[in-house]
């Protein structure tokens, strides 16, 4: 199973759509939203597009009430957790947090085969070790709105994730919304 793997989107509805629909022309069946949507308004476009959303919030809160009534009148394709979510796709037992120290601490248990979290909008990929002697993957999936990303060349980031296979990639929304 594929799934799209985004954070920080702050009211940016466009670029969190068109990474969607990249992930979705890759074969993703499912998105995992780190937190800092902000606004229900945020997933309209996204909602249309057909797969499942799982959302926590973050620091940026925003209006909760309004994303538990999208969530009311979403037929199950949007999914919102609130501060953190435990997730079975794929097979696989994920957790997701917005605060990057919560993620690391979570992926130290070894209770999961990933852990995705937010907040510093620096795209990551990687390994942490564990309290059971092995690694759980650890993933940050930057800002898919690109604000303030990091570098010179900054721009909007999302991750593709193959639960199957346990390979996830980067990938870069370029700023006029093509793929890089």
């Amino acid at each position: 199973m594929k799934i799209c793997i985004v954070s920080d989107s702050h009211d940016h509805s466009s670029p969190l759509a068109e990474a969607i629909v990249e992930a979705q022309s890759s074969g993703a069946q499912a998105v995992i939203h780190c937190g800092d949507l902000i606004g229900a308004n945020t997933l309209r476009a996204s909602l249309k597009l057909g797969l499942p959303i799982h959302a926590v919030h973050g620091n940026n809160i925003g209006d909760i009430a309004a994303l538990y009534r999208m969530m009311a009148k979403s037929a199950g394709l949007f999914i919102y957790h609130g501060q953190e979510a435990t997730l079975e796709l794929g097979g696989r037992k994920i957790f997701v947090t917005h605060m990057p120290h919560h993620g690391q601490a979570f992926a130290c248990t070894g209770n999961y085969d990933l852990v995705c979290h937010g907040h510093s909008h620096t795209a990551h990929i990687g390994m942490q070790a564990n309290v059971n002697g092995g690694k759980s993957w650890l993933v940050n999936p930057g800002s898919v709105a690109g604000i303030d990303a990091p570098g010179v060349q900054a721009a909007p980031t999302w991750i593709l994730g193959d639960l199957e296979h346990m390979h996830f990639e980067i990938r870069t929304l370029q700023q006029d919304g093509s793929e890089a």
